[in-house]
């Protein structure tokens, strides 16, 4: 046996590849010894988010961790809509009819117990399905308690989560991929680098009973905590993922002792992908005076200097090879990603997700009568009336009526909930006041175009309203016609007076409308907050400012999703106080041009 020797993989050059490994060790390697040692450890690694397209290379390691399961190991796999039912467990309805007696049957995660399962199409997972995953998995076992039924079930398992998203706002949720310890991305591996497997079942059945007799000290602990917070990861779960790491690479290594080695494997593995910050680097030779070396030491003294730096020597020495494994340009990546992937959380992609009586995807049921075009859950139904039929009959034979062979009654109408995504709708308040204008004007004009072009893709829609002299007005209706909106652009006046408080109302009440007819509004306002015009078209700083304010505050009450962009070329308080009263996102751009600003605005719009 021997571990992955060095294989950089390199992109394409002529594709974009943002995520390329670091020197030394080939992804593909790397992603097979995580299944391997996933497949040694599955309860304490909790096992892998493997982020890749669906093809022959994700097909590939998919099948090489198969083939790694010993026999009789339960493979389930999850569906993304997998119902509440299915996937804890319930009422077997047949053999409950039947048997005139509650019958339970196993959901998928307690058939999986002891084994993997794979989570199909993960990054679309529903909130509600990952923190039922979550609780049994940080449980060990399925509590039901539905149907009549109450029960505990063992269920310890190892997940291997599908992550097919394409860009950076499409991922697993966070509650999730915390509880994974590898982060596997193998979108760049080319098909004939996916080939080399050097482990076998065998050497999982080898390693598996050598895993409780591995130990690791305190100090490689240590060590292993210091570099999860040198590199900036929040989670104590990765530092506890990081030493279950090493000690099953030993155990597959025939070790009883963790060594630097495993150590370096942990860091590689687990720590590097989940880095947010690079290690703060040690200040330059010549920026401070070496300090004097000590007059005539004896060799105890240096014995007893040296001792206390062997652990910073093992802490740096594995933080060597942990920075070595961070793909080049992640961390710029998560600087970019942040703000976008943090609205996206709130906003989604396509709108909020609403309920709707019966259009959209099916999202649970809920006890009532179909009424008003919602449906008749017939399954459902039944299985809230299957555990009182021998009740019922009974009640019937006392009464001295004729038993009937399934009685439903009113409560056990269960009626399909849905639930669907509302179309987002981006809505610029310009202003178009004072000499600024004209050059904000071309950006705000550059930026609807640019989001226009998005347009068929993200379902999104635009507007424009521009205040200016007295008023406001609606330049640009809610629209996807990329040719409506460049005529209604090409003639956008500037100049005047600056009435903020009648261009944030305007906007205000096209958000509202948009909410009503059950879109997603997001507010976007550009301004250097510095209104002069009250909303009567009298002038007056002091008067302009108040309503200003106070236009912002119905905005938050609205609870619109808002995005305040300082257009002055120097940021001022009155942008920043503007946003704090409405909520919003504050961001300076005292000279952004339009792919800048249309960053921004995907970012808030998610």
């Amino acid at each position: 046996m021997s571990t992955p020797g060095p294989n950089p993989a390199v992109a394409d050059g002529g594709t974009p590849a943002p995520l390329q490994a670091g020197p030394g060790h080939s992804p593909w390697d790397d992603a097979v010894l995580a299944a391997v040692l996933m497949t040694i450890d599955p309860v304490g690694t909790g096992g892998v988010a493997l982020r890749a397209l669906p093809g022959p290379v994700r097909d590939q390691w998919l099948s090489i961790m198969r083939d790694l399961q010993p026999e009789g190991t339960p493979m389930r796999r999850i569906p993304l809509h997998v119902a509440d039912g299915r996937l804890l467990g319930g009422l077997d309805l047949a053999a409950t009819l039947n048997a005139g007696r509650p019958v339970a049957e196993k959901g998928l995660l307690v058939e999986a117990d002891g084994g993997v399962v794979e989570l199909a199409m993960a990054e679309r997972i529903a909130p509600g399905t990952a923190a039922r995953l979550n609780m049994a998995f940080d449980s060990g076992e399925v509590v039901l308690e539905r149907d009549g039924l109450a029960m505990r079930t063992p269920s310890r398992f190892a997940v291997v989560a599908l992550d097919e998203g394409v860009g950076e706002d499409e991922g697993l949720l966070n509650a999730l991929l915390d509880r994974l310890a590898f982060h596997l991305e193998l979108n760049y591996v080319r098909y004939d680098q996916a080939i080399a497997c050097n482990y076998d079942v065998e050497d999982v059945l080898a390693a598996r009973p050598r895993l409780p007799g591995v130990t690791i000290t305190d100090t490689q602990v240590e060590t292993l905590c210091n570099i999860a917070l040198a590199l900036g990861i929040p989670s104590l779960r990765a530092s506890i993922f990081a030493s279950r790491v090493a000690c099953a690479h030993a155990a597959l290594e025939e070790r009883t002792e963790v060594t630097d080695e495993d150590l370096a494997v942990a860091g590689r593995l687990v720590l590097a992908p989940r880095a947010t910050q690079l290690p703060p680097m040690e200040p330059p030779p010549d920026a401070e005076p070496p300090p004097p070396e000590p007059e005539e030491p004896n060799q105890d003294e240096e014995q007893s200097n040296q001792e206390p730096q062997e652990p910073q020597e093992l802490q740096d020495k594995i933080l060597d090879a942990t920075k070595a494994a961070i793909p080049a340009g992640l961390l710029a990546q998560l600087q970019m990603g942040k703000l976008r992937r943090s609205r996206a959380r709130a906003t989604g992609k396509a709108g909020a997700v609403q309920n709707a009586p019966s259009r959209g995807r099916p999202a649970g049921v809920l006890r009532g009568e179909p009424r008003a075009g919602q449906r008749l859950n017939v399954i459902e139904t039944l299985r809230s009336a299957a555990p009182w039929q021998r009740i019922r009959r009974e009640e019937r034979a006392r009464a001295g009526k004729p038993s009937n062979r399934l009685e439903i009654r009113q409560d056990d109408f269960r009626i399909t909930r849905f639930k669907h995504k509302s179309e987002s709708t981006t809505i610029f308040v310009v202003d178009a006041s004072g000499s600024s204008a004209l050059h904000r004007l071309a950006e705000a004009k550059g930026a609807v175009e640019l989001l226009l072009a998005d347009c068929y893709v993200r379902r999104d829609q635009v507007a424009l309203v521009a205040f200016r002299g007295q008023g406001a007005e609606v330049l640009l209706p809610p629209t996807r016609s990329l040719v409506r909106a460049k005529r209604s652009l090409a003639g956008l006046p500037g100049g005047g007076g600056t009435p903020l408080a009648s261009g944030i109302d305007l906007g205000m009440m096209l958000a509202d409308g948009v909410q009503r007819r059950g879109g997603t509004p997001v507010l976007i306002v550009m301004t250097d907050g510095r209104a002069n015009v009250a909303r009567d078209g009298t002038g007056g700083r002091t008067r302009a400012n108040e309503e200003a304010l106070a236009a912002a505050r119905a905005v938050r009450s609205l609870e619109i999703p808002a995005l305040v962009i300082d257009t002055s070329p120097r940021p001022q308080p009155q942008g920043r106080e503007l946003a704090k009263e409405m909520g919003a996102v504050y961001l300076p751009l005292p000279h952004a041009d339009a792919n800048a600003l249309n960053q921004a605005v995907r970012a808030t719009a998610g």
